[in-house]
């Protein structure tokens, strides 16, 4: 049952990360790629229906790891305080600036908006990287199971490793958020995503290249694990086969196949590391022995087979809401000029 709930953690991460992840690209990519008020209202109405929506997919992440793996959400919760305090003020003046920008026509407090949309929306992909860095490479978890890790240097939250993986991270949404604006956007704004596109997609190939090479280097028992595991080894191939997919279907003006590309390409690596860690929830750096794994952070048995019969049918309904929403706002979006 912990290998189960562990799969599903792990699923709506995935989810969250894909949904998500284009709205943080948008941001990312919309200071460079909207050059008008109208292509800049434009980037907001493709985002606007689904961006609250998407970050439910955290929310509920997040109580899923208190519920089903209470010992490594306090771990984690207790040691990355800091961080978590940054992350959530960045998702407020990320809301802020999504929210008030259509209520203020003075050009100054737009132009104030637009910078905090993009400045925000950077820093949290970034974050959130980082944050899987920190996964990946392991905290100083003592005995007690707790630890309390600096905000920079060696074993903090941000060091060489988690700065490489964040930057990778702000390079992959930034190629998911070109590719669902290309999809949804025309004109001029549509053909700067696709230019875009074009540059990212080799620069994230390179980025992928580097990142595998730090993680072998710093944690190499991630990949003696995926060797034993058959299962992992087409995951990497589908990312790169993803990355190679998106080139090919961006220079064919494929919109909507170069942005299912890149989802692929986000849950393939999410689903290498995911399946490569188990049963590792939170590895230790001091010493094997303290390592936060599923079975020993999980919930009873009986508690985890309960919450599975409450989470069939919210995921379903969850599945039911972003189905209908996605199809009602099908298509292409213009600008809203009220």
């Amino acid at each position: 049952m912990a290998a189960l709930w562990y799969a599903l953690l792990a699923l709506m991460l995935t989810v969250y990360v894909v949904l998500d992840g284009f709205d943080f690209g948008a941001g990312l990519v919309h200071l460079a790629a909207a050059r008008t008020e109208d292509e800049r209202r434009t980037v907001f109405a493709a985002i606007g229906p689904v961006w609250d929506g998407n970050e439910v997919w955290l929310v509920a992440s997040g109580g899923v790891l208190f519920f089903a793996f209470p010992r490594a959400y306090a771990a984690a919760f207790g040691g990355f305080y800091l961080p978590l305090m940054i992350v959530l003020w960045l998702l407020v003046l990320r809301g802020l600036s999504i929210e008030f920008r259509a209520q203020w026509d003075n050009p100054l407090w737009r132009a104030f908006l637009d910078a905090s949309f993009a400045f925000s929306s950077a820093l949290l992909a970034f974050v959130l990287g980082a944050s899987l860095g920190n996964v990946v490479r392991g905290v100083p978890l003592d005995g007690d199971g707790a630890f309390m890790a600096p905000l920079f240097g060696p074993g903090g939250a941000l060091d060489a490793y988690t700065a490489l993986v964040g930057l990778f991270a702000a390079g992959a949404l930034t190629l998911h958020g070109a590719a669902y604006l290309a999809w949804k956007c025309e004109g001029e704004l549509h053909a700067r995503c696709r230019r875009l596109i074009r540059r990212a997609v080799p620069t994230v190939a390179l980025g992928l290249a580097i990142v595998t090479l730090a993680t072998w280097r710093v944690q190499p028992r991630l990949f003696a694990t995926a060797l034993h595991r058959p299962w992992v080894w087409p995951l990497p191939l589908a990312a790169a086969g993803a990355l190679a997919f998106a080139w090919r279907a961006t220079t064919r003006g494929r919109d909507r196949a170069t942005f299912f590309a890149t989802t692929t390409l986000l849950a393939a690596l999410l689903a290498a590391t995911a399946t490569s860690l188990y049963p590792i929830v939170l590895r230790s750096t001091i010493d094997e022995r303290f390592d936060v794994t599923a079975p020993a952070a999980a919930t009873g048995h009986h508690g985890l087979a309960w919450g599975l019969i409450w989470w069939l049918p919210a995921l379903a309904l969850s599945v039911v809401y972003f189905a209908y929403l996605f199809r009602s706002f099908a298509g292409k979006v213009r600008a809203s000029h009220h």
